[in-house]
């Protein structure tokens, strides 16, 4: 079956379609939302500028011409009501209106109780004779002061009109009409050059908005690449923001992942190669084995059975590799095992007599000095565990004639466990790799005491599942000396 050419399969073009783009499309990307953001913010801003400032200013011109027009229809209205009522007419309106001289309004017109004009300041088109037909003019017959101002076509237009009275009668009426231009003009004013400081605060907020959000997302597209180069595998990339912010402190807890993962990457990496190291050589002993038996067709009996043997040996060997492995997978599982009060010297006893013939047939002498109360919050099994390798390391790596001292006290909270030899020791520079994971010291001693190089990494692991510590040194002026210190259980002594 072909495929043709230059056409992707279908597994291969779903992969495309799944893989993510480099490219975010323009209105769901960052800084086009943050430039919107800012944008709106402005905006909302620059109405608020635009409109209350003139609002504000509009109420307060049409608060002062109410005063004033009202203020001068009343001082005209009180010398009109000192005429009476027969007295009211055109002659003595005018009079009057002459003697107050100028008032600087528009318009002015004074009516009799009817409505009719007494007396109109405008020349042409007066109304002087006629009734004026005005809801200013009809409420102030009512008895009722009356204002009304609007702004329109860049000009203020106000309209007062008051009740002339005589002893609680209302004999006639005073409208006056204002036409302001030159108010309207500075309110016009003051409307254009909030318009233009609108322009330039927009214009600015722009720029600065865009330079910002540039600013900002350019820091997340490099922390971006940063999570998708080591995504592919790379963990020595560093995201390295500058600044103290928020963004900084996520790629500074960033980086320490990327740390930690790279440190768990070499480990499994060595792990996985030690590991298949340790597996390849008892498999290729049983497959040369093997091989040499199926080769050989006149293998006597006893050579026979001393390879099969040897076979068996190397097939234990895997099983306590792999046993160990299983081990050390469910520590790094962390998986949570339940505790109890544990008296430590009965486990060391335990394993003291478990170890006296391999002590004995190797002419190594276990001597052990174990206090009372040295009680432990863990597992029996644990701790059997831990001080089973311990013990059994000092035998095995020991000289003939040699001793292995054991301790076991109380020091302040804590209980500390002490395995010493008089073995070759271990040198200085290895001291530190010792609970490393298949290290040995002494490989070709190791493999011929059966080590696996585990042993030493499941006390490590062990003893910090239980909040211990484990150090190793070298022992004067021979030898080589284990210290494992766990927090003393003061319930399980109480209860002892």
């Amino acid at each position: 079956m072909t495929r043709e050419k230059g056409r992707p399969a279908p597994a291969e073009r779903r992969d495309a379609a799944k893989a993510p783009s480099d490219r975010v499309p323009f209105w769901r990307s960052l800084q086009t939302k943050f430039a919107l953001t800012y944008i709106v913010v402005i905006a909302a801003v620059v109405i608020l500028l635009n409109t209350y400032p003139v609002l504000a200013s509009r109420n307060m011109v049409f608060q002062s011409k109410q005063a004033a027009l009202l203020n001068q229809a009343s001082t005209l209205a009180s010398p009109l009501a000192g005429l009476g009522t027969d007295t009211l007419s055109e002659e003595n309106v005018r009079s009057v209106v002459e003697q107050m001289g100028s008032i600087g309004v528009t318009r002015l017109m004074v009516t009799d109780p009817a409505g009719r004009v007494l007396y109109d300041s405008r020349e042409a088109g007066s109304a002087t004779g006629r009734y004026a037909l005005l809801r200013e003019v009809v409420s102030a017959l009512n008895g009722n002061n009356y204002f009304r101002s609007e702004y329109r076509d860049g000009a203020f237009r106000s309209r007062a009109a008051v009740p002339v009275t005589y002893r609680g009668m209302t004999i006639g009426a005073v409208y006056l009409y204002e036409y302001d231009r030159e108010q309207g003009d500075m309110l016009l004013g003051t409307q254009q050059n909030l318009r233009f400081i609108s322009i330039v605060i927009c214009v600015v907020a722009l720029i600065l908005s865009l330079v910002f959000s540039r600013a900002l997302t350019r820091r997340i597209a490099s922390f971006l690449k940063t999570v998708r180069v080591v995504r592919e595998g790379d963990y020595n990339q560093r995201v390295a923001l500058p600044g103290s912010d928020e963004l900084s402190r996520l790629a500074d807890e960033f980086d320490q992942l990327t740390v930690r993962l790279q440190t768990t990457e070499e480990v499994r990496r060595r792990f996985v190669s030690d590991a298949s190291h340790e597996l390849k050589t008892p498999l290729a002993s049983i497959r040369l084995l093997t091989d040499s038996i199926l080769q050989s067709q006149g293998m006597d009996r006893e050579t026979a059975v001393e390879f099969i043997t040897d076979i068996g040996d190397e097939a234990e060997r895997l099983t306590r590799i792999t046993e160990k492995l299983l081990t050390l997978t469910r520590m790094d599982t962390a998986v949570p095992v339940e505790t109890v009060p544990v008296d430590m010297g009965a486990v060391v006893e335990r394993v003291r007599r478990m170890l006296e013939p391999l002590a004995t047939a190797g002419g190594v002498t276990l001597e052990t000095e174990l206090a009372e109360g040295c009680v432990v919050r863990a597992t029996e099994d644990d701790l059997y565990q831990v001080a089973f390798n311990l013990m059994e390391n000092a035998v095995k790596y020991n000289l003939p004639g040699g001793k292995v001292m054991v301790s076991l006290a109380v020091a302040g909270d804590r209980v500390r466990f002490r395995v010493e030899d008089t073995g070759v020791g271990i040198p200085e520079e290895d001291l530190p790799k010792v609970f490393d994971r298949f290290y040995r010291v002494d490989k070709a001693r190791s493999r011929a005491a059966g080590g696996t190089g585990l042993g030493l990494s499941i006390v490590r692991d062990t003893v910090r599942q239980h909040g211990g510590t484990v150090t190793a040194s070298r022992r004067v002026p021979e030898g080589s000396c284990f210290e494992v210190l766990f927090p003393l259980c003061r319930e399980g002594r109480e209860h002892g």
